[in-house]
């Protein structure tokens, strides 16, 4: 038997990059999987692709979203993976738009769906996995926005979360994991990529040797199955090139 059979998985931010790699390895795992992203088309060619594999187009980010997604498939596990791209400019020269962007986005999408968590809306048993960065941890570089920050809410929100879900006895699981590492081949991890080899005064295959012990998308993807079937203690994981591991 297969460790995610019987299984519903929901992936919010689920039609590309890292969310795909979740989506893939859930199924492969053998959940049934309910891919929910703001991009119809991408979400199509999903679909598509791997028969069998629901999708719902929403924005993650509306008041609605929640209650939405959970009457389309009711998750035994739910991974908030919608992002935005990070800022790639000098402070000075951003707006509080662009410097918040993964506050509006990362943050406000795992805030809504946490809190209807929260409100006995999943069942007992449930886990909600939170998708994070390494630059929650590192800091990231200071061109990079409101990026750190909202990553490092993230992680403090499982936490809290986990707590208040202890303290009403609903017998839920918040985690949050972190990428260590940068991920080319993603849309985050290649802007990211440009954006602190600018900063850095360097090529961007430059950086991108300095670079050990790289975690790719599908190993994200193995980590996410790794928490969602096994009895791990914490709230806060990292994931690299060696594999799954409690936060420091």
């Amino acid at each position: 038997m297969k460790p995610l059979q019987n299984q519903n998985v929901v992936v919010v931010g689920g039609s590309r990059g890292v969310g795909r790699a979740i989506v893939e390895a859930a199924l492969g795992a053998g959940a049934t999987v309910l891919a929910v992203a703001r991009g119809a088309a991408d979400l199509k060619q999903l679909a598509w692709e791997r028969p069998g594999l629901k999708t719902l187009s929403m924005d993650a980010t509306t008041e609605a979203a929640p209650q939405a997604v959970f009457n389309a498939l009711a998750p035994d596990v739910l991974v908030i993976c919608a992002g935005a791209l990070a800022a790639a400019a000098p402070i000075q020269e951003q707006s509080w738009e662009i410097f918040s962007a993964n506050w509006e986005m990362d943050v406000k999408a795992s805030f809504l769906f946490c809190r209807e968590a929260l409100k006995g809306r999943l069942k007992p048993g449930a886990r909600v996995l939170l998708i994070a960065s390494g630059a929650a941890i590192t800091g990231g570089p200071p061109n990079s926005g409101g990026y750190a920050g909202a990553k490092r809410m993230q992680i403090f929100l499982a936490g809290h979360c986990q707590k208040e879900a202890d303290k009403l006895g609903l017998g839920l699981r918040f985690m949050a994991l972190s990428p260590a590492r940068i991920m080319p081949g993603t849309g985050v991890g290649d802007r990211g990529i440009d954006s602190i080899a600018a900063y850095m005064g360097i090529r961007p295959a430059d950086f991108l040797a300095s670079l050990s012990d790289m975690q790719t998308p599908d190993d994200v993807g193995r980590a996410v199955v790794e928490l969602a079937t096994g009895k791990p203690q914490g709230s806060s994981f990292t994931v690299s090139g060696s594999g799954l591991a409690a936060a420091a």
